[in-house]
C-alpha cells in the first residue's frame, strides 16, 4: 500500500500545492490590508474556490468552515498525483507486439 506523500510527490500536485499556496498568500496579504481599511474583500473566496470541489463539502458558517481549505489542499493534489502516477506507469509498461505469424495465420496462433 502506497502512502499518501507517495502522490504529492510529481509535477502536476506540486504545481497544484504551489497555485493553492500562492492563492492563500495573496488572501492573507489582502485580508491584513482590507482589515486596517476597514473595508470588507471577497478574497478569501478564491482560497475555498481554488482546493475546489473538496472545500466546498465543508461551507458552514463561521470559522469552522475554513477547515475544508486545507483538507480540499491535501485531497485534491493526492487525487492529481494518483492519476499522473497512473498515466506514467502506464506508459512506462512495454506494448505487446504481435509477431507477424500471429497476425497472418487463420487463428491468431503459429
Amino acid at each position: 500500500m502506497r502512502s499518501e506523500s507517495h502522490y504529492l510527490v510529481n509535477p502536476l500536485a506540486l504545481g497544484y500545492l504551489g497555485i493553492v499556496l500562492a492563492v492563500c498568500v495573496w488572501v492573507t496579504i489582502d485580508a491584513v490590508s482590507a482589515s486596517s481599511s476597514g473595508d470588507a474583500s471577497f478574497a478569501g473566496l478564491w482560497a475555498v474556490l481554488a482546493t475546489a470541489p473538496t472545500s466546498m463539502l465543508f461551507l458552514v458558517a463561521g470559522p469552522v468552515g475554513l477547515i475544508g481549505i486545507p483538507i480540499g489542499a491535501i485531497v485534491q493534489p493526492t487525487a492529481l498525483g494518483a492519476l499522473y502516477r497512473s498515466i506514467i506507469e502506464r506508459r512506462a509498461r512495454p506494448t505487446r507486439r504481435r509477431c507477424e505469424q500471429c497476425l497472418t495465420s487463420p487463428r491468431g496462433q503459429h
